[in-house]
Formats: C-alpha cells, sequence, structure tokens
C-alpha cells in the first residue's frame, strides 16, 4: 500500500531504467576460471547489446584472478569514463581456506571502491562450492550472472543519474 504524499496521490519511485544508450560500461573479467569468466562475459555483452549499449562503448579489462578486482576497478574509476563497471570472475572453494580470503577481498574491494567514488561497480563474481555450481550460474540452470550483473549496472547508472540530477 502506498502512502498518499502532500498532494494527495501515490508517492512517485526514483528508478533507474534498463537503456543502456549513452552510458560507457567497463567489464573487468578474470581469466582464473576462464570456462566460466567467458560465459559470464558472453551474458554481460548480451545483456548491454540488448539493453542499447553503442558500439565503443564497452571497454573490457582482463585480469589474472579474483584478487586483482580492487585495485583494476580502482584504476579503471580514475579514468573517470565510466557509469558503471561490472566485475565478473569465478572463485570456486577448494580445500583449503584460500578461497575465503580471496572471495571476501575482492568483494570488500569492489565495494569500498564503489562507495568511495559513487560508480556503480555490479558484483558478477560467481563464489561457489564446486565447479557444477559455477556452471549452472552461467548460463545453465541458474540463468547467467554476467547478464544479470550488466542490468544491474546498467539500472543504477540510470538511477544514480536522475538522482544527481535532482540535487
Amino acid at each position: 500500500m502506498s502512502v498518499p504524499d502532500q498532494a494527495g496521490g501515490a508517492p512517485q519511485p526514483i528508478e533507474g531504467e534498463l537503456k543502456a544508450g549513452g552510458l560507457r560500461f567497463a567489464i573487468v573479467v578474470s581469466r582464473f576460471n576462464s570456462f566460466i569468466t567467458e560465459r559470464l562475459l558472453a551474458g554481460a555483452l548480451d545483456a548491454l547489446n540488448r539493453s542499447g549499449a553503442a558500439r565503443g562503448s564497452i571497454d573490457i579489462i582482463r585480469i589474472p584472478g579474483a584478487w586483482e578486482f580492487p585495485i583494476t576497478v580502482n584504476a579503471a574509476i580514475a579514468r573517470n569514463r565510466y557509469d558503471a563497471i561490472i566485475c565478473l570472475g569465478a572463485v570456486i572453494r577448494g580445500d583449503t581456506p584460500h578461497f575465503d580470503y580471496v572471495a571476501g577481498q575482492a568483494a570488500t574491494g569492489i565495494a569500498q571502491a564503489s562507495l568511495k567514488s559513487g560508480i556503480p561497480v555490479a558484483f558478477g563474481v560467481l563464489t561457489t562450492n564446486t565447479v557444477e555450481q559455477a556452471i549452472d550460474r552461467a548460463g545453465a540452470k541458474a540463468g547467467n550472472k554476467g547478464f544479470d550483473a550488466a542490468m544491474t549496472a546498467i539500472e543504477m547508472a540510470n538511477l544514480l543519474r536522475k538522482l544527481q540530477a535532482q540535487n
């Protein structure tokens, strides 16, 4: 149920649109587990193209692994050319605690970069227990999380533009 605004009508939500036209994107994609991340990248590019992203409005930045996301995202932000950044990777649990350190620090660093800069950074980094779970999230049973991350980036870039325009 909506609460009426002062004029007596329902409040109007402020929402981002799913239109990529006029926006610039960086996709930071990990080469580690590339059989998964290449599927995520294909999904992200599909989402951007379907949403009207112009040719030349997408830069793909390849990194060795998830540990390198924070420094790379910060460097991309420093270029002052992107409306949103999309991070794509796959960290799959192994027999050691390495997974916890890499996944946790990647997520924390990505979030900090986004908060500090005010640039939306979509988190399309899979953190799974098994290879099968990663495959499912990269275009099989659970959809394509790369596609989902790109749609989030588009929506958030548009939402932040609207919020900034209202200042």
